[in-house]
């Protein structure tokens, strides 16, 4: 065997080419360095020749320098100057005086600095754009990587999360861990010839931990997992969007088994001729291609795609189709149970006094995500700490909850005595209807401190169970409790104030969904008008044009007449609940006046008696049960 083809020898290094840019330099410098020279600029001539010609009136001036005298000749004598050698002459100066000729001294040229600014400093400063041009397209780098992946590559090590970091999203985990025993042991799998899903699409609203859960996946199976977002493929060049997809699929299958993340799907999923430019988007050539790489991969190589997105109504149709993301996984906000586990989990390193009870404060949280109560016990912590505290109490968790509902408490914000007294008959209002109307969540707290940006107080009302449908008569109740601070003010003052534009906003996109969406309109019928914008050319699914309406003007006025005689109604009915119960109002208003903030106990205690028009009897006291 040759030698240079033994296993056993150190292999030979190609003799590394030489670097042409290193011959240009030199020959850059060598050319500053003639060319730097400094150039004669006239006729070379004995001293004794120039003397003569002074003599003679043919000089006009002359500069004298250290080592040489050049001479200009006057007109019609000469077309170039005259040097010669300085000679230690006393006779020069006389003789330049007696012909009139001027003379002066010649300024030294320095001949090194001329080059070195003239030549060296901008061959120095091209070197270094040269340099910094070369590395930019230099393969793997700059420009000329334009078209690579920008995913993060997370190595085998883990990503440092499991599914022990996970909390209330139970039923996805679940469905999520046959895609770790595939990762762990194909071979199971493969033997009795099952194919695992090529791609797993995370649906949930924000926050609810879709990225967390997909870098579980990979902390649970041990396998390299690159994480990027939609975004990160698009750019202003054409045809980089689909460089980076194929870029990113032939990095993943050199590490396979792996899995690819793809976090915010939508940024490139969208439904494709949505947009005016057809099929010249550069977002759709994007799409188009990673649509041919998900179909040209083999799954058994172990290569699985995840993404996510909270907008899964919009996707191309052909991203969900059986073969590419043919799994989807509902990561929900989790119900009180699951708020309790996901407050146990971030808990963990947080301090708390004994007194603490998480599922109260799961259940004074209704509807939030993981990311809003991870917000709750970070902001419960920074209000112990602020106050000074060693532990966090339950009088912090209670303040950091209404932090994140209602926003910052403002008790510095002064209001004279007239708004006072009509925020807490507006806060009133609220309250006493939440309190006696069948339907309606019971109230938690009632405030008059200002919070937020607008609000001037608050009636927090808590569900006693997590709740998934509603009926007609609760939407009606909740639209009536809406429309309590603004009977109120009309009843006691005999006005309206600003004060009740969030209200309305709310009750009117409510009563709004009753007629549109949820077919609770007399006049329209069993009939849903949001999902008719599918038909008429929208830009999108669900998105009509904003000339466009998915039905007629006609049953675009019954939509606005149905909205208002609904809210009129509820209006009229939350006017005559507060006028069967003034006394009532006026009551709580006056303990809200001098305390300001009611909790649920006392508040009850101030409207014992207070019934809902046509009843006899109060609101019976619910059985909560634990």
């Amino acid at each position: 065997m040759p030698a240079d083809s033994d296993p056993r020898q150190p292999a030979l290094r190609r003799p590394r080419p030489a670097r042409p840019w290193l011959l240009y330099l030199l020959f850059a410098l060598g050319a500053a360095l003639l060319l730097g020279r400094p150039a004669s600029n006239g006729a070379r001539i004995p001293y004794s020749d120039l003397k003569a010609k002074i003599a003679a009136g043919q000089v006009a001036s002359v500069q004298i320098a250290r080592d040489k005298i050049v001479a200009t000749p006057k007109a019609g004598a000469a077309k170039e100057r005259w040097i010669a050698n300085r000679v230690d002459d006393p006779e020069l100066v006389p003789l330049l005086d007696r012909q009139h000729v001027t003379y002066s001294e010649l300024p030294e040229s320095d001949w090194l600095s001329g080059l070195v600014v003239a030549w060296l400093i901008p061959l120095a400063l091209l070197s270094l754009v040269y340099f910094f041009f070369m590395r930019r397209f230099s393969p793997g780098a700059g420009v000329m990587s334009i078209g690579r992946s920008r995913a993060r590559l997370v190595a085998e090590e883990g990503t440092g999360v499991t599914f022990s970091d996970v909390a209330g999203v139970d039923e996805a985990v679940d469905e999520l861990r046959e895609i770790v025993d595939f990762l762990k042991s194909p071979e199971r799998f493969r033997r009795i010839g099952g194919r695992i899903p090529k791609g797993v699409l995370l649906l949930g609203p924000p926050g609810t931990g879709k990225t967390l859960l997909a870098r579980a996946v990979a902390g649970e199976a041990k396998v390299p997992f690159f994480s990027l977002t939609g975004s990160d493929f698009v750019e202003m060049f054409v045809g980089v969007g689909a460089a980076r997809v194929r870029d990113l699929f032939a990095q993943a299958q050199a590490k396979a088994p792996c899995i690819i993340f793809i976090d915010e799907l939508d940024a490139i999923g969208k439904a494709r001729g949505a947009s005016t430019f057809a099929g010249h988007d550069e977002r759709e050539q994007t799409l188009n291609q990673l649509l041919s790489e998900m179909d040209g991969f083999d799954a058994r190589k172990g290569l699985i795609i995840m993404a996510a997105t909270n907008r899964p109504e919009i996707l191309d149709s052909a991203l969900l189709r059986p073969g590419r993301f043919d799994r989807q996984v509902l990561v929900d906000r989790p119900d009180v149970r699951g708020r309790e586990e996901i407050l146990r989990l971030h808990a963990r390193g947080v301090k708390f006094a004994e007194d603490i009870d998480l599922r109260r404060v799961a259940a004074l949280t209704p509807g939030f995500a993981g990311a809003e109560l991870a917000n709750v016990i970070n902001e419960a912590a920074l209000l112990a700490a602020r106050r000074r505290k060693d532990l966090v109490e339950m009088a912090d968790l209670n303040e950091a909850v209404e932090r994140v509902v209602a926003g910052l408490e403002k008790k510095n914000r002064r209001m004279n005595e007239r708004e006072k007294e009509i925020v807490a008959h507006h806060e009133a209002g609220h309250a006493l209807l939440a309190e006696v109307l069948p339907t309606t969540d019971r109230v938690h707290k009632v405030s008059m401190i200002p919070r937020g940006l607008g609000a001037l107080g608050f009636t927090m009302q808590v569900p006693l169970e997590d709740r998934y449908l509603m009926s007609r008569t609760e939407l009606i109740d909740k639209i009536t409790v809406l429309m309590g601070g603004r009977a109120a003010e009309l009843l006691v003052f005999g006005d309206f104030s600003t004060g009740a534009r969030d209200d309305l906003e709310r009750a009117t996109d409510l009563a709004r969904r009753m007629v549109t969406e949820f077919g609770m309109s007399e006049a329209l019928g069993a009939r849903s008008l949001s999902s008719e914008g599918a038909r008429t050319g929208a830009l999108l699914p669900g998105f009509p044009l904003p000339t466009e309406r998915p039905w007629s003007e006609r049953t675009q006025q019954t939509v606005d007449s149905e909205i208002s005689s609904l809210l009129a109604r509820c209006f009229d009915r939350a006017r005559a609940a507060l006028e069967e119960n003034r006394d009532h109002l006026v009551a709580l208003a006056a303990r809200l006046r001098e305390k300001e903030v009611l909790e649920g106990p006392e508040l009850r205690e101030v409207l014992q008696g207070a019934h809902a028009p046509g009843e006899e009897a109060p609101r019976a006291e619910p059985q909560v049960r634990h």
